[in-house]
């Protein structure tokens, strides 16, 4: 059967249509390669931990300026340009907290009107997270104002760390990663406690259960709670042990620690139940008021906490505080988060 053959016309058409999809996959791979550059920028809450992750990244800290007027209203500059940028702003709940969520609503705001293609608030220590729930008649829902206010400044995403509840997730309507400090405490557990085969991981409240029963788990060990009975806030009535601890050693686990009255009563009653030695582990402490002076005259081994909350002066005052450094779990989510990869991996491994 004879075939015609293509004519000239053909032929060029055949080219022209060879040709643009070359430019297409050339224009992809020219997108592609013009992916939005990062920028890290560092509220003053804590300067040292955002040095640590922009080092673990391999980037430099972007140049912002934050200062108070006479007034004591907050001034923020961006000093460089931020435009189609991915950014990302570090800032934790910590130290003069109201003042802290200002200044981070405010550089949300600078880079969301200087055209930042994308801004991700990463607020290790996240503040209000206590007053997620209305437990008396007329109290506010400060948590979920917090959300609102973030999300109204601009911030497309949110990574934060063992948020004191996790359904506070479901206040924002942007995505959340809410990363967790138990991989790295295992691997703390592992290392520094030598007897952890025979420990029985403690919870000082109803409200951990679930956090104790899943380190409880990896490790293969027993768990024990603590019922305790309130007056009214920050001050503790009465404790109840519910679970054994006799002639081993007892480790507190707790999302916080404030002023220290829970996990000091804690203590005391592990003690008396029989327990050889006590550790407490905490991701945020906060470590407010009578906090140090209670932590001083109890009888713990080591209080360990993460650095989402600066701990350089604590340590100096109390030499039972240990802290474990949590910034390449920060670094690795950001990295991931700025790649589109998934952060999954995080929820139960530690970054090499």
């Amino acid at each position: 059967m004879l075939r015609r053959r293509a004519g000239p016309r053909a032929a060029a058409a055949g080219a022209a249509w060879r040709s643009d999809e070359e430019g297409e996959k050339k224009g992809a791979g020219a997108a592609a390669a013009a992916m939005p550059n990062i920028k890290i920028f560092s509220g003053s809450s804590h300067q040292d931990l955002s040095q640590k992750i922009a080092d673990r990244l391999g980037l430099e800290l972007g140049k912002v300026v934050t200062k108070k007027f006479s007034n004591q209203e907050t001034c923020v500059e961006i000093g460089e340009s931020v435009r189609g940028e991915d950014v990302y702003i570090v800032q934790s709940g910590c130290g003069e907290i109201n003042d802290n969520l200002m200044e981070l609503l405010i550089m949300i705001n600078a880079c969301k009107i200087a055209s930042a293609s994308r801004v991700t608030a990463v607020i290790p220590c996240f503040p209000y997270a206590r007053q997620d729930k209305k437990d008396k008649s007329r109290a506010p829902i400060s948590a979920k104002l917090v959300a609102n206010m973030l999300s109204v400044a601009g911030a497309d995403h949110i990574i934060t760390m063992d948020l004191h509840a996790s359904q506070i997730q479901g206040f924002f309507d942007i995505p959340v990663d809410n990363l967790y400090a138990e991989p790295a405490v295992l691997k703390w557990i592992k290392e520094n406690i030598p007897e952890w085969k025979n420990c029985t991981i403690v919870s000082p409240d109803a409200g951990g259960a679930k956090r104790v029963t899943s380190i409880a788990d990896r490790l293969n060990v027993d768990f024990a709670l603590i019922h305790k009975e309130r007056k009214k806030a920050n001050e503790v009535d009465r404790m109840v042990l519910v679970g054994d601890v006799k002639d081993r050693v007892a480790i507190l686990v707790d999302d916080m620690a404030d002023t220290c009255g829970t996990i000091c009563h804690a203590a005391d009653k592990l003690v008396s139940a029989g327990a050889t030695k006590v550790y407490a582990i905490l991701t945020h402490g906060i470590f407010s008021g009578p906090a140090i002076s209670r932590i001083n005259n109890a009888c713990f081994e080591a209080v360990v906490v993460t650095n989402t909350i600066p701990q350089e002066d604590k340590m100096k005052q109390c030499p039972k505080i240990q802290v474990i450094d949590i910034s390449m779990i920060l670094a690795e989510a950001i990295r991931r988060t700025h790649n589109g990869e998934s952060v999954s991996y995080l929820f139960s491994h530690v970054p090499l």
